[in-house]
């Protein structure tokens, strides 16, 4: 008969460590809705002296169940767990991986004559340490956004110093926020919160419904938390920045880094049970903590992170409205420059009710948490939704801005990243001859974009146009059925008509060598002078006018924004060059930078 670790169990729920024990399943159990939806199972374990019920299935081992592998009285091995403290008298067991080693169908009965585990009731062991399983993932270190005392580690829950009393006068026990995970399911964290979105509603094929996001802050660390429709209306008014609140029993599962920028593995989400209330005692908790990135850094930065910024509002464009493209919504957008010590300056962009409402007139100081970064024009900013946004707030960093600005910046001339979709493109960034492109490592290992002036020499009229979508937000190419109709298969419709796209291959050349670039839609619309929509007609209708409008495009001259990346095909790498952007070149500007850089080098 198989032999089971005796007193296995004890030890683990102890807080010792035991390397992979042998045990048998006893029974198992199925609890529906886990973290992230899916179905989870608990199991009883026996060591043959104790069995225990506190011992949960990882999700990822759910298929042993399904595949009926564990079955009662199947003898298991455990190559990986670990063990949480859920209150001072009780801890649950993480089956992260194991191994079967026999079968319960062959075992067929419990292996010895196994009591009830209760913690406390046995040898005397009833304080409870934190796991020291060396099998266990070992939680990320956090980062420390204040100078404390040491933090407790991995799951080990706390009773922090000052802790409020309940109505009975029992302690609440609070965790801090690095100690949670989505296989904790009883825990409470009292935490600051840092930031709070405005509530988003969304419609579509699944329903409608209403959102808010919030950023909770201990000295442990932070998490983001996000509440959905009857949880908006029940907490997005009694939330607010700044306030210190109790939270427990939200659904805690993987973050999604696409719409965060917070350093947790994990986020929360609000649902029915989720219970959040105000602390009213004075509490030592940090407030937000910036990163701050001088503008002039701004070039070493990749597109599409985010970083936090501080700086003076030099400028303010108006407020405009602008258009999406897919959703034909239309959005508010207001443009800033901002400037700092380094005497560089950025463009910010804000969007709706911060752009709608902002004054720049007494030049604010403006820092941004999680500021994103785009390439667009070099570099530039923008406030997403995840992004926190501060006008003149009480920190060092802004008064020493502020003296600064007042003594000196005032009157500063200052390099910028200047965007090309604003009057001229003479001031891009990273010019490029045509002759470097091709002889050097431009785009070998990630996109680059470059600035190059240039002149139209050929465009390919073969396959400038193809048949796409009639539907407004799509336009994927579609497939001609033969009888008068044409599918989508993006959609998985047919549709009796469809829309032209365009895609240009043009041949450019400056002084030195020539190079080939992509152009789609919108820039290739302005260098041929006409619509997509207009040249398909031309093109079927009248042949000698569709030549027209290309032997019209040769021969012009313009600053050209650009996308070069390496790739292979078929074994052999090749350069792949896309127009970002195409202005007919300013010759005056394009002088200034030219006389700008023979001063440089005269100086050097």
């Amino acid at each position: 008969m198989t032999s089971l670790t005796a007193g296995a169990i004890e030890n683990i729920m102890c807080g010792g460590n035991v390397e992979r024990p042998i045990l048998q399943i006893l029974g198992q159990k199925k609890i529906s809705g886990g973290p992230q939806g899916q179905d989870r199972y608990r199991l009883m374990l026996s060591d043959g002296k104790y069995h225990h019920s506190s011992a949960m299935l990882a999700t990822q081992l759910n298929h042993l169940v399904l595949e009926g592998q564990l079955d009662s009285f199947t003898v298991i091995r455990l190559d990986k767990y670990l063990c949480n403290a859920i209150t001072p008298d009780k801890r649950v067991m993480i089956l992260l991986a194991l191994e079967v080693i026999r079968p319960g169908a062959e075992v067929g009965e419990s292996i010895g004559s196994p009591q009830v585990f209760k913690l406390g009731a046995t040898s005397g062991k009833g304080s409870v340490t934190n796991n020291n399983n060396n099998n266990a993932p070992k939680p990320e270190p956090q980062r420390n956004t204040m100078t404390s005392p040491p933090k407790p580690s991995g799951n080990q829950s706390v009773f922090h110093r000052n802790a409020p009393s309940t109505p009975g006068g029992s302690t609440m026990k609070v965790h801090p926020i690095s100690s949670l995970n989505p296989y904790q399911n009883r825990w409470q964290i009292r935490a600051r919160v840092t930031m709070k979105t405005p509530i988003r509603t969304w419609n579509n094929s699944r329903g409608e419904g209403k959102l808010f996001s919030m950023n909770f802050l201990d000295e442990s660390g932070e998490i983001r938390a996000t509440a959905f429709k009857e949880q908006v209306d029940k907490y997005h008014d009694m939330i607010e920045v700044g306030k210190v609140y109790f939270v427990s029993r939200g659904t805690l599962k993987t973050a999604n880094k696409q719409y965060s920028t917070v350093n947790n593995d994990y986020e929360m989400t609000f649902n029915n049970d989720t219970q959040v209330t105000l602390c009213d005692e004075t509490v030592d908790l940090p407030q937000i903590k910036y990163d701050f990135v001088p503008i002039n850094q701004f070039a070493s930065k990749s597109a599409d992170t985010t970083a936090d910024v501080i700086g003076i509002v030099k400028s303010a464009a108006e407020c405009t409205t602008i258009t999406g493209k897919a959703s034909q919504r239309e959005f508010k957008k207001r443009d800033l420059q901002l400037v700092d010590t380094t005497n560089t300056q950025i463009n910010l962009t804000l969007w709706g009710n911060d752009a709608e409402n902002f004054e720049g007139d007494t030049n604010p100081v403006i820092a941004v948490k999680g500021a994103k970064i785009s390439e667009f024009g070099g570099r530039s900013l923008s406030v997403s939704m995840s992004s926190q946004m501060f006008i003149n707030p009480d920190i060092p960093e802004a008064h020493l801005l502020r003296g600064w600005f007042d003594n000196e910046g005032c009157n500063a001339e200052f390099d910028s990243f200047r965007n090309d979709s604003q009057g001229g493109n003479q001031g891009g960034t990273n010019w490029k001859l045509f002759s470097e492109v091709k002889g050097g490592n431009i785009g070998q290992d990630k996109p680059e974009y470059f600035t190059a002036n240039g002149t139209i020499l050929f465009i390919k009229k073969d396959n400038c146009l193809y048949n796409a979508c009639p539907k407004e937000d799509c336009n994927k190419k579609v497939i001609d059925q033969g009888n008068g109709m044409y599918r989508c298969e993006k959609c998985g419709k047919e549709y009796p008509n469809f829309k032209h796209r365009m895609i240009l291959q043009v041949s450019i050349a400056d002084f030195t060598d020539n190079q080939w670039a992509t152009f789609f839609q919108d820039t290739g619309e302005k260098i041929l002078g006409i619509s997509a929509q207009e040249l398909g007609e031309l093109r079927d209708e009248n042949d000698s006018a569709f030549e027209a409008k290309f032997q019209a495009a040769l021969f012009k001259a313009y600053t050209f924004r650009m996308r070069a990346k390496m790739e292979s095909y078929n074994d052999e790498n090749r350069l792949k060059t896309v127009g970002v952007s195409a202005t007919p070149r300013n010759s005056i500007e394009y002088n200034q930078k030219l006389i700008g850089d023979i001063e440089k080098l005269l100086s050097q």
